[in-house]
């Protein structure tokens, strides 16, 4: 058998499985939504508003990321912490790689209500923010399309901001 033929069988080989594991049962083929720089922003957008609204709240820093973590969009208010920066990025990755609200990983780790968390190894992994901000980015058929990381104010008021996000864009996902 001579290297060309070995490549070619194995170049089809290849490209009928491709095609064979992208096919549902029905033969048609499985399409997935992906986070657009358009809906980015306008999640962006819907968070600056909320926080606009706000009279007491510390500037913020928002980071939002595909479903693999990627920066799409990031938006640092005037004064924000530098600190935060990394911290809305941690909060994003973290909703988008589990895909939970960061506030849950939170509760997994250090419990809820006085009660020990039931998975506390978590917050020692690198990456992972245990405390409220971040929030998955979900079509409503439940598909992860990416996540929203807000830091700067209160954790609380940061995943308020983040919902907001979310809130304004909900009809186009």
């Amino acid at each position: 058998m001579s290297l060309k033929f070995f490549l070619s069988a194995t170049a089809a080989a290849v490209i009928g499985l491709a095609i064979a594991t992208g096919a549902q049962a029905d033969g048609h083929v499985k399409s997935k939504r992906v986070l657009t720089l358009d809906l980015a922003k306008k999640i962006a957008d819907g968070c600056e508003a909320h926080f606009a609204k706000q009279a007491d709240w510390r500037p913020l820093n928002i980071a939002i990321v595909d479903d693999g973590g990627n920066l799409k969009v990031f938006r640092r208010m005037d004064n924000s912490f530098l600190l935060s920066i990394d911290i809305a990025l941690l909060k994003a990755n973290t909703s988008a790689g589990l895909p939970f609200p960061s506030r849950a990983v939170g509760e997994l780790a250090f419990g809820k209500d006085g009660q020990p968390g039931r998975v506390p190894g978590i917050a020692d992994i690198p990456g992972v923010a245990a405390f409220p901000g971040g929030l998955p980015i979900m079509t409503k058929d439940g598909q992860l399309l990416g996540a929203i990381g807000v830091s700067g104010a209160t954790g609380d008021q940061d995943e308020e901001c983040a919902a907001a996000g979310l809130e304004a864009v909900k009809d186009m996902l």
